[in-house]
């Protein structure tokens, strides 16, 4: 059997070095890349079409959220495990919204990492012990699920765009990041801050922080 061909994500070096030291431990992985945030995700993921992508949630650019709707949007056959340190039930639920198969939290990796890979290349889901919870409680509460994903008010784009200006980006650069015309980021930053009647960039920074659509210290 091909060994399962695994793309690691997330903004920190070291732990992508300690990532590779858990996957090594089996035969039947084999680390095909690296990336450091969702736009090289994106792309190594297309040129390299591995079947299971560990992905961050948090990364600056464009995080793990964002990438992971347009990675199983785009290539439905790629597998998403989110890793995160966060257990909060936003994050939990946009990265299952978003289309990820599995949920590991990194204080849990060295233990749960390769069962998480070896269950979804099955097709089944896997959630750290620790934030099945979060699921359960989304599941009966169906009607808080929409608000208690990240930056609910907002559309995928709109997230796209605010965490780039929550970063320091000129409408200019964020157009060149996103592949989109200048004037189309002014119209989302224009439609941003009318939906959540925010009119600064200091306010709309604080909100994507709150939110975690960025944490500026990644």
């Amino acid at each position: 059997m091909n060994p399962i061909r695994v793309l690691l994500v997330d903004d920190h070096q070291m732990l992508r070095e300690g990532l590779r030291a858990i996957l090594a431990r089996s035969e039947d992985i084999e680390v095909v890349g690296e990336a450091s945030n969702g736009f090289e995700a994106l792309d190594l993921a297309r040129r390299l079409g591995p079947d299971i992508v560990v992905m961050d949630v948090a990364m600056p650019e464009l995080n793990g959220v964002e990438a992971t709707r347009e990675l199983v949007r785009t290539m439905p056959g790629i597998r998403v495990v989110a890793l995160s340190t966060y257990s909060d039930k936003r994050y939990v639920l946009s990265m299952l919204a978003a289309g990820a198969a599995g949920y590991v939290l990194k204080q849990a990796a060295h233990q749960e990492l390769l069962s998480a890979i070896q269950a979804t290349r099955r097709g089944e889901k896997f959630l750290s012990p620790s934030v099945a919870g979060v699921v359960v409680d989304g599941c009966m509460h169906p009607a808080e699920r929409q608000d208690s994903t990240l930056g609910a008010a907002l559309g995928p784009r709109e997230r796209a765009v605010l965490q780039l200006l929550a970063e320091g980006l000129t409408s200019r650069q964020i157009a060149q990041k996103l592949s989109i015309s200048a004037s189309t980021v002014e119209t989302h930053r224009r439609n941003i801050s009318s939906k959540l009647r925010l009119h600064s960039v200091a306010e709309l920074t604080k909100y994507a922080v709150r939110e975690g659509l960025t944490s500026l210290d990644s």
